[in-house]
Parts: structure tokens; sequence; C-alpha cells
């Protein structure tokens, strides 16, 4: 885990919108297009659990009112093909749960707990409105899909689900522990399926994530989450 930076340390001001991201080229993305003393980014690993504990030490090491899960994701076809921008109106935990001879029963289902995250919605409208972003659910797994098979189960289990990555929900998670609401941006770059790395377009998913922390609306994003 990399500890919280921001894109000026020196002007940084109170109310920072705090991102998450996985790996040092999406933080390298993210603080390469936000305004200066905006945010603050933590580069926290792969992973649902990676991205929880470094968003709860970062939440408990300094106040933030917004937390943003960012980085790029698979897109499920068709409805978010590679170069897509995805923000979530759910962030889902889609293999936190039991296989059972009847199928796949999520956590909540089993009474242990939650399976997904709602953000609040007119936040996660306008995140979507302000980056030309597709409003819908993104999931969190732990292994990545690497088939046909496992991706027509996903899209069967959460319809009309946009991308897959492996941090949000443990990003939401810690959120909601600290009180915090959490969003959760994506760029796609490469579709849900079958493993084929020459389709994948990381460098053209990284310069849509920078596109889309210049085009982010900070102040009203903050005054919405702060109710107005």
């Amino acid at each position: 885990m990399t500890l919280p930076h921001s894109c000026d340390e020196q002007s940084a001001r109170p109310g920072r919108l705090l991102v998450v991201v996985a790996v040092a080229a999406e933080a390298e993305a993210v603080l390469g297009a936000a305004p200066a003393g905006r945010v603050a980014v933590v580069t926290a690993g792969v992973g649902p659990a990676a991205a929880a504990a470094a968003t709860a030490f970062a939440l408990a090491a300094e106040p933030h009112p917004l937390v943003l899960s960012a980085g790029i994701a698979g897109g499920f076809a068709p409805l978010a093909p590679v170069g897509t921008t995805v923000v979530a109106d759910r962030l889902v935990a889609a293999d936190l749960g039991a296989q059972t001879p009847e199928g796949f029963l999520d956590v909540a289902e089993l009474g242990f707990g939650t399976a997904a995250h709602t953000p609040p919605p007119a936040a996660a409208a306008l995140l979507a409105r302000a980056t030309g972003a597709l409003l819908g659910p993104v999931l969190t797994v732990s292994t990545v899909t690497g088939s046909a098979e496992r991706a027509a189960e996903l899209t069967r289990r959460h319809p009309g689900a946009l991308a897959e990555a492996m941090e949000g929900f443990g990003v939401a998670e810690a959120a909601a522990r600290h009180g915090v609401p959490a969003l959760e941006l994506r760029t796609v770059s490469n579709p849900v399926g079958p493993r084929d790395r020459a389709a994948w377009r990381i460098g053209e998913a990284l310069a849509a994530l920078g596109r889309a922390f210049t085009a982010l609306p900070y102040d009203t994003l903050l005054q919405e989450v702060r109710g107005g």
C-alpha cells in the first residue's frame, strides 16, 4: 500500500476527494489530471481486502467527505466496450458467498452481511454525466473472469452489469464503516471473458481515466454528498 499523496501536497486543503486505486499506473493517471490540491490518492494494491485495508487506514488518518474507487476494468459486452467509462450505481461483491447444488448464493442470501453498496444516486448520476460515463452495476471479484462461461454466469446473476474490477466493494465497505459515501469510476481496458492479452488496451484506458479526472466536477460533487 502506498500512503495517501496529493497532486500538490503544499496546497492540499480540507475536503479533498480520497481516490483509491490498485496500481501505480492508475495513480499516475489520476494525479496527472486532477487539479492541484483536490485529491488524495492511495495506491492500495490489488483486490478487495487490500482496498478495504488501505481505505480504512486513509480515513482514520485524515477525514475525507467522499471516497472514489477508480481505475481500469473489464467491460461486459455489448454494454461496455473497450474505451467506455463507467460509474457504478451499485458496487457488488460478485463472488463473495457460497456455491450450492442450486447455484451461487451471495453473502447476503446466506444471512452473513451485505453483498452490495449503493452510492448516493444523485452523486453517481452527476459523476456519470460529467465524465460521459455509463451508469450501472460494477462487480467486484477476487478472481478475474477468464472464460465465456463465467462471464455469462455473472451477467445472468447481475443483469445490466457494466464492468468487473477487484477493489470497489472493498473500498465501499471500509468507507461505510467510517460513515463516508463511496463511488466507483472505471475505464474499460478489455472485454470480460476469455483472456486475450492482445485485445487489452491498457494505455487507452489509462488515458481515458485521466480525461475523466480532468472532467470531474469536484466542487459540485462534494457539495452534493454534503447535502447541497
